[in-house]
């Protein structure tokens, strides 16, 4: 069933988007925006990577140097294990 909902532009440019469309949109999701003469299209991306291409990305960002070694890490742990059992 199609409904028509009305999106109005202010004054200074914003587009307000009624909540009954807002609760459709996901929130740090990303849409295409196709426009035309007589249409504007909000199309959700596909941003989804393979595999290989977050490995790819992976290999291209490089070692983090702040990353704690394993030592730290278990430290870590062994410390936040310490406050939850003490916390009982």
């Amino acid at each position: 069933m199609n409904t028509t909902i009305i999106a109005k532009v202010t004054a200074d440019g914003k587009l307000e988007i009624p909540p009954e469309v807002l609760e459709k949109l996901q929130p740090c999701t990303e849409y295409e925006v196709f426009v035309t003469e007589n249409e504007i299209v909000f199309k959700k991306t596909n941003n989804r990577l393979t595999l290989k291409e977050l490995r790819q990305q992976v290999m291209q960002a490089g070692s983090d140097p702040n990353q704690p070694t394993l030592e730290e890490i278990n430290q870590i742990v062994k410390e936040v294990r310490q406050e939850l059992w003490t916390e009982t």
